[in-house]
């Protein structure tokens, strides 16, 4: 028997509708608790709540009353214009032609309303592997972690973020967890008209926190009625590790990466390698255990000739196990450029946007890694672009378009996309270091040195390279070698960069000093000599044969 929920009336199980007041009729009494599914296309919009689930169902129908009409041909006729009227509006929403389509969609950190910030790179975590599952779908845009981060603990204008990342849908969660209970609750809004697509609640243990996840991805697309191939479902339910403690310490460790800190970045290093412990062919953390030492040397934490060989072992192994991996691949061809091996690097680098074009890290990688170094800025530009168009708010990727500009001495160009960016958020290093950067190519020495010194960690190696080499141009040399021997003292404790140190004494014009230093910076392989031949801040060397001499142990491409 089926029941009406409103009234309680019972029907017959072939009767679709209430013939009193049109709502749908459930299944027994026991249909409270069974959710809509698109076979039966309900007429109103409603949520039907779970232990596990909300639905909300889709379409509409005419609700008609047996006064117009007699029972039989009011079946009939709630009965037809249910299958038209839903097929219509179904049709109309889902059909990829229409502009009603969600093909945009942006995944908010969940909240956290566990009482325990202790437990946030599981709300952190289970945003970001959703994002990262989602992104596999050909046809639907996803902003990236690094995009939405910037609304965590913020009220959630749906509106506003939605035009800030030009998304058709936003999706947001609360998760709370209570010992070994998860309760996960998820909804997904069409930003156009405020509507309410779908809506569920998990409750779940945490040991099915990986299972979960991926439930929840494959929901989303079902519920998108996105057309997916066999090779596309496999990006949303591929198992990249059955071990869920495994899986809780790679979010750990992606968490704690984040924050770029040297002991953030130590702590995710030791939580990925829990992962590995845990489960050995865990490629995705191997992955993390390459980017995290890959990336210390550009911070100062540890030197090139430490982090590197350590981040190839890692990434070869993550290779290994899943060739193909777009995250190793593009991580791959960053340690290979750094070792001066260009084709190699390049050849990674392209094969990780084969695999995934939409990975903004590939773009950003290869845009900085390979094209910029061997001097083909407009390449350069067009994939740094790319990035941006999948992630418009990333203030690493609009700085480094500035510094692109900068490198092909485009100063104008960098300045006024520096300060686009340094409006978007003036408290992030990077959007500081390429603005102080672009005041100091532009002559604006002044304004240089006061931003780094108002804005800086006074130990931070960028921050020391541009006031020293401002003081420098302005004609203020002892202020430079003032910071020379403070970057020669910081190096007893800690990784000096030699080619910050080879700026500053080509800036005095002090070219043995220069030349020693890029020497050994050549012979550590350090990150950032691989801009040997672009570098602007370098030009005061560049009319020394010794300069030539380095650029062609550098094996560039022509």
């Amino acid at each position: 028997m089926k029941k009406c929920p409103q009234c309680g009336r019972e029907y017959d199980n072939t009767m679709m509708f209430c013939l009193d007041d049109g709502t749908e009729l459930l299944y027994g009494p026991a249909s409270m608790h069974e959710p809509a599914t698109a076979s039966e296309a309900p007429t109103r919009a409603q949520i039907h709540t779970t232990e596990r689930t909300a639905v909300l169902p889709s379409g509409a129908g005419a609700m008609l009353t047996r006064k117009a009409l007699d029972k039989r041909h009011l079946f009939a006729l709630l009965a037809l214009a249910t299958i038209v009227v839903g097929g219509f509006f179904g049709y109309r929403y889902f059909n990829s032609s229409n502009s009603a389509t969600i093909s945009s969609v942006a995944v908010l950190p969940f909240e956290n309303r566990s009482g325990n910030s202790d437990t946030d790179y599981l709300s952190d975590g289970l945003a970001d592997s959703l994002i990262y599952r989602l992104s596999q779908l050909p046809n639907l845009k996803v902003s990236p972690t690094s995009s939405v981060m910037r609304y965590k603990g913020k009220e959630t204008d749906v509106a506003q973020i939605a035009k800030e990342l030009n998304v058709d849908a936003v999706m947001s969660g609360r998760l709370v967890q209570r010992g070994d209970d998860l309760s996960i609750s998820v909804q997904l809004i069409d930003s156009r008209s405020s509507k309410l697509l779908w809506a569920e609640q998990y409750d779940r243990k945490l040991a099915d926190l990986l299972a979960t996840q991926r439930e929840i991805a494959a929901t989303i697309a079902d519920k998108l009625r996105l057309k997916l191939s066999g090779s596309d479902q496999k990006g949303i339910t591929k198992n990249y590790t059955d071990n869920n403690e495994a899986y809780q310490n790679y979010l750990r460790g992606r968490f704690y990466w984040n924050k770029r800190t040297k002991d953030g970045i130590e702590e995710g290093i030791a939580n990925f390698q829990k992962a590995i412990d845990l489960d050995p062919n865990f490629a995705l953390a191997y992955v993390g255990l390459a980017d995290s030492y890959s990336v210390m040397p550009s911070y100062g934490y540890m030197s090139p000739t430490d982090a590197m060989p350590r981040s190839m072992t890692a990434v070869q192994q993550a290779l290994r196990i899943d060739p193909e991996l777009a995250e190793a691949h593009s991580t791959y061809g960053l340690i290979l450029a750094s070792q001066l091996r260009w084709s190699e690097a390049e050849t990674e680098l392209k094969r990780a946007l084969e695999i995934d074009p939409k990975s903004v890290e590939s773009h950003y990688k290869y845009a900085l890694q390979f094209l910029v170094p061997v001097g083909r800025f407009d390449d350069a530009i067009r994939e740094l672009k790319a990035a941006l168009e999948l992630d418009p708010l990333s203030i690493p990727i609009g700085a480094n378009l500035a510094g692109v500009y900068a490198y092909q001495r485009k100063y104008d160009a960098a300045l006024e996309q520096a300060q686009k960016v340094y409006a978007l958020d003036p408290d992030h290093a990077t959007a500081i270091i390429w603005l102080a950067n672009a005041y100091e190519a532009k002559g604006k020495y002044d304004e240089a040195i006061k931003l780094c010194e108002t804005s800086l960690p006074p130990e931070n190696q960028d921050s020391l390279l541009i006031m020293g080499s401002s003081y420098a141009r302005s004609g203020r040399p002892e202020e430079t070698r003032r910071i020379i021997s403070k970057l020669k003292e910081m190096s007893k404790t800690q990784y000096v960069s030699s080619y910050r140190l080879a700026n500053l004494y080509g800036d005095l014009g002090e070219k043995d000093q220069a030349f020693s230093a890029l020497e050994k910076s050549y012979k550590e392989q350090e990150w950032d000599f691989t801009r040997l031949k672009v570098d602007p801040f370098l030009d005061p060397l560049r009319d020394d044969p010794r300069f030539k001499d380095l650029l062609t142990r550098m094996n560039l491409p022509e």
